[in-house]
């Protein structure tokens, strides 16, 4: 069972590249491109603004609540609240884990889409036109994905302190300039560089495993959601090992 299990791994890895040197060959018309391109931008960057902007709002108020009330020790400096919530978001937060909950909302609708057109001969219409479709669908959802995703951690980052300093404001359980303190202390910009890096990794993995898995489906509307979950699963786990992995290259 398990050779069987290495076996399959090492077939669906090695379709995988075979998939992606396909795709980033020349596209088909650059115009053509570029029109879809900036359709994938609205559609997967600009449309994913708003629950980034709720998710970070909260978790950033949520971060700052807890590590306060957990950390109640005179021995503690009042600033370490807002140090904690800083790094936490810059490091992990605003990176991994909104790449994972993003994993979910466009990758299944990555998946869910090339899916669709596989099922109803869409995509073998394009081949037998003579277009590279692998290319003309894919590229332009990786290009589009990978550029916005830097963009909606920045975001995140920024609207998960204005969550913390929201806590500050609103509530006495912390005081606006011991949390302002916070965020400004022994500040690394290599940080946000970090997870600038990590999140064009993940974004790559997310939107590419997502097309992989749409391209690929075979059978009717049951194996389109079949495929769109094993995307989902399958971008999450390759996020965490790929972390693990950045991390330590860039950390240490």
């Amino acid at each position: 069972m398990i050779t069987t299990f290495l076996l399959d791994s090492v077939r669906t890895t090695g379709k995988y590249f075979l998939l992606m040197r396909k795709v980033f060959s020349r596209p088909e018309r650059g115009r053509m491109f570029f029109r879809q391109f900036a359709l994938e931008i609205n559609k997967l960057g600009l449309e994913s603004l708003p629950i980034v902007v709720i998710i970070s709002v909260f978790i950033g108020a949520i971060m700052t609540i807890q590590t306060k009330l957990n950390t109640e020790n005179p021995l503690l400096p009042a600033y370490s609240t807002g140090l904690v919530t800083r790094d936490t978001l810059l490091l992990e937060f605003s990176s991994t884990i909104m790449c994972l909950i993003l994993a979910g909302k466009v990758g299944s609708n990555i998946a869910s889409e090339i899916g669709t057109m596989r099922i109803t001969e869409q995509i073998d219409a394009l081949e037998i036109m003579g277009i590279n479709s692998a290319s003309y669908l894919i590229l332009p959802r990786v290009m589009a994905f990978v550029l916005m995703m830097p963009v909606l951690v920045i975001y995140s980052m920024a609207i998960g302190l204005l969550g913390g300093y929201c806590v500050g404001l609103f509530t006495d359980i912390i005081t606006v300039s011991d949390y302002l303190l916070g965020i400004q202390y022994a500040f690394i910009p290599y940080y946000i560089f970090y997870s600038l890096v990590k999140s064009l990794v993940f974004a790559f993995i997310i939107s590419s495993v997502a097309s992989f898995y749409g391209y690929y489906v075979k059978g009717g509307a049951l194996d389109v959601g079949r495929a769109s979950t094993n995307a989902v699963v399958n971008s999450s786990v390759l996020i965490l090992f790929f972390n693990l992995i950045i991390t330590g290259l860039m950390l240490n």
